[in-house]
């Protein structure tokens, strides 16, 4: 069966292709079609703005549509950058300038203050207008340099203490492991058939 994710994020096209995959489905996204709308992310928390995605990408598409909406949590900025995280530091969506901006901002913050958390809420839309949606989180905290060259957005910055590692230090396996995508889809799948019916 396919699933179209309502991203043109190359990198979570990956890690979805790469999960929902194993799960026999076959994936397509936004990449895939040149006119499809790009949702205005209006919402005040991550669910919210998944299911705005959602529910507009399954009425164009009259298919069943995933999309997520995730981000950076960091403690000591009160939750920022949030829903934000992808345009943090603007709206050219820039990983570089806003991962600068995230050390900048936590410069004088110690290592015991820096305590942060992705978050990941995934929304799947029937044409109907019907949404199953489900929260993935991975907690974690904010390093002084960047470290790694996997992965995409803060990973280079999200340390994962347990493992001594940035996201950006691991593989993709293991990430989708225990990353708040991979968290989310688990949940996902445990009503995945029934929700689609199959």
């Amino acid at each position: 069966m396919k699933i179209i994710v309502a991203t043109r994020n190359a990198g979570k096209v990956g890690e979805f292709q790469a999960m929902l995959g194993r799960l026999g489905y076959d994936v397509e996204s936004l990449l895939d079609y040149d006119t499809a709308p790009e949702t205005e992310e209006t919402g005040s928390t991550f669910e919210e703005n998944a299911e705005l995605k959602s529910k507009e990408a399954a009425a164009y598409f009259g298919h069943a549509v995933l999309s997520d909406d995730s981000g950076l949590e960091v403690d000591a900025l009160d939750g920022a950058p949030g829903v934000y995280s992808a345009r943090f530091a603007g709206e050219d969506k820039s990983d570089a300038a806003n991962n600068a901006l995230l050390l900048e901002k936590l410069a004088d913050t110690p290592a015991d203050r820096r305590t942060a958390r992705f978050v990941c809420a995934l929304s799947l839309a029937k044409p109907s207008g019907e949404t199953l949606t489900v929260r993935g989180t991975m907690e974690g905290q904010i390093g002084f340099e960047q470290k790694g060259t996997n992965g995409f957005g803060y990973d280079p910055l999200f340390l994962i203490p347990s493992l001594n590692q940035t996201a950006a230090e691991l593989t993709k396996s293991e990430k989708a492991a225990i990353s708040h995508r991979g968290q989310a889809l688990k949940k996902l799948e445990a009503a995945l058939t029934t929700f689609l019916g199959e």
